[in-house]
């Protein structure tokens, strides 16, 4: 990956569509409240995305989640996600999902897939998948994480996915409260966790955990730049300016509709190199 040819790097875009077996449609309620609420239903193949990020010179962060346990929906193969990246290195980084139900499982299956196919993090999703971020449960996981240096990155906030579905489609929106993770934080010090998104209705524990711990980073995905919770953008200009990552959650939100408001949403223009692009350099290790 050439750092100084790519303008951006997006640390939160999601593998939609699998090449390799059928959608499934196990609860379709989920997706039919999923196109609702989101206005789309447009979903691009893990190479369509990759052409159009390399065109735009971007690079990105790339994920499926994995809820099978919570869901029972087959899950997209992080194999799958992992070979795209691994032909596509010069725009695409490979981050993996595994449902921490899996228990020493998931953590054999992690192993492998960093030895073998090279995977750069893990993505965690918890009202999704249904679990505390801070329950022993993942630790397993998490250990295994740990070891190899990578980062984990961990939905936060408000779900989309289940919103308008009966009963939420059982889905609960406390496990996505960022102030769990500030115990992840504490157990692995040296692990950088990224809390994704606006965390909102805990906007203020997201920036009160990243304040604190020094490993902990927050992505700005899943929302416009102009709907940004003010202290979010007050922060991110001073105390938190090297810990904000872009990212928009592709395909949910493109990245020029992301750019174009985020050049209007009162970020300082010194800050702006280092949310792009400088400090997902730092936190991904991409300079060796």
């Amino acid at each position: 990956m050439n750092l100084d040819e790519i303008v951006a790097i997006d640390v939160h875009t999601h593998a939609e569509v699998s090449c390799t077996q059928p959608h499934d449609d196990y609860r379709p309620e989920f997706d039919e409240a999923f196109a609702k609420y989101f206005k789309s239903t447009h979903r691009p193949t893990i190479q369509e995305t990759v052409d159009y990020y390399r065109s735009i010179r971007m690079a990105l962060v790339m994920f499926t989640v994995d809820a099978e346990y919570e869901l029972g929906r087959r899950r997209i193969p992080n194999e799958e996600v992992a070979e795209a990246a691994l032909a596509n290195p010069d725009v695409m980084i490979a981050f993996a999902s595994i449902d921490p139900h899996k228990g020493r499982m998931g953590a054999r299956e992690a192993r492998r897939l960093i030895e073998e196919f090279g995977v750069k993090g893990f993505k965690f999703h918890p009202t999704v998948q249904g679990f505390y971020p801070n329950d022993r449960m993942a630790y397993h996981l998490y250990e295994e994480i740990a070891a190899a240096g990578l980062p984990m990155l961990f939905h936060s906030g408000h779900s989309g996915f289940g919103s308008g579905v009966r009963g939420g489609g059982g889905l609960r929106l406390a496990y996505s409260n960022p102030i769990y993770l500030d115990d992840v934080a504490i157990d692995f010090p040296d692990v950088p966790i990224i809390i994704a998104h606006p965390s909102w209705p805990w906007q203020d524990e997201a920036l009160s955990v990243c304040l604190h711990k020094p490993n902990v980073y927050i992505d700005l995905s899943g929302w416009s730049p102009k709907y940004f919770p003010p202290q979010l953008v007050q922060y991110a200009n001073t105390q938190l300016k090297h810990k904000m990552l872009f990212g928009t959650d592709f395909p949910l939100i493109t990245p020029e509709r992301w750019m174009k408001d985020f050049e209007q949403a009162g970020f300082k223009e010194e800050v702006k190199p280092l949310i792009l692009k400088e400090n997902a350099i730092r936190m991904l290790n991409l300079k060796k």
